[in-house]
């Protein structure tokens, strides 16, 4: 049984339709005191309750990202108390994935105290998608099937019109490089690095290309955009070091902040990003949406049938 939380409902109803199932009814409701509440309508007594819900926020329904959270685990505890026989967070988005280390004295690792609140309240198993750090799957002892958009995205930029040769992949920084080698990889480009020091939190400085860019046409992959600085700051350095087309590519549109003004005068000819979180209006024009419900359909059906769903990438899933 497949429900929806109201993070994404568009991408629930996207997956039901690949596996030929309706989106099973749920009452979800905020009360005027902002508390959750959740009530399954139908009995799933015995079932595999596959729960849709990335950890983000969702205007039109009127979640914030630490809303989602929440419905998630009350969603998670109303199931096993109706005594469902698994019960399987489908979270593409996993949120609070950026603080998974303690980079100043006194911080939380939030990432490890989600992973240990969706335990609390009774998964079965996790399915998510490119993680900020793979090394997240170590914060939980159920079962975590990371999943990737990498080769969507590639295939996406398959159709470019530019010699394979004049192609270069660029990683926004050394901790994306392994992730961006596979990129360039498959779509048979060169890889480039930008040298980038974050002063502090969502700050973001581009000294210089480690690569040649100049003359090609150059595509800038990461795992998320937050508010664009980053990325625009990417764009434009590719920019100055000769390249003459940029376009930009990512798993999670967070767009938070000023992200879309960023966008809106980045150098990039296209940005091409999933559904693993709706986007706000006022998105800018030259974004393109790569739907994940076929991967995360499949990924469902197999685990489902307990068949193997590291064969969904012939076993090359965990690319960094």
């Amino acid at each position: 049984m497949l429900f929806a939380g109201r993070a994404n409902p568009a991408l629930a109803s996207a997956i039901a339709g690949r596996l030929g199932v309706e989106l099973g009814p749920v009452t979800l409701r905020t009360f005027s005191n902002d508390e959750v509440y959740c009530r399954y309508t139908d009995s799933i007594r015995g079932a595999d309750v596959f729960i849709v819900q990335p950890m983000c926020g969702n205007p039109a329904t009127g979640l914030n990202s630490n809303d989602a959270l929440l419905e998630l685990l009350v969603m998670i505890d109303a199931a096993v108390g109706a005594s469902a026989h698994r019960v399987i967070a489908v979270t593409p988005w996993y949120g609070y994935s950026r603080q998974d280390k303690k980079s100043a004295p006194r911080e939380p690792i939030s990432a490890r105290l989600v992973a240990r609140m969706l335990e609390s309240a009774g998964v079965d198993r996790v399915l998510t998608m490119d993680l900020h750090a793979g090394q997240l799957q170590g914060f939980f002892s159920r079962p975590v099937d990371h999943m990737t958009a990498l080769m969507m995205l590639a295939d996406h930029f398959r159709g470019l019109e530019a010699d394979p040769g004049e192609l270069v992949v660029v990683a926004p920084d050394a901790g994306r490089v392994k992730l961006n080698k596979q990129f360039a990889t498959r779509m048979g480009a060169g890889l480039a690095i930008l040298d980038k020091e974050r002063p502090r939190q969502q700050v973001a400085e581009i000294g210089h290309v480690i690569g040649d860019v100049r003359g090609r046409t150059a595509i800038i992959v990461d795992d998320i955009i937050d508010t664009a600085g980053t990325l625009r700051a990417a764009g434009e350095a590719v920019v100055r070091a000769g390249a003459r087309r940029v376009f930009a590519a990512a798993t999670h549109p967070v767009l938070s902040g000023r992200a879309h003004e960023n966008l809106a005068v980045a150098p990039f000819e296209r940005i091409v990003v999933t559904d693993t979180i709706p986007l706000r209006p006022g998105v800018p024009g030259n974004v393109d949406v790569v739907s994940c419900a076929p991967l995360l359909a499949d990924s469902i059906h197999r685990i489902f049938t307990d068949d193997s769903v590291s064969e969904v990438f012939g076993g090359n899933n965990h690319l960094f």
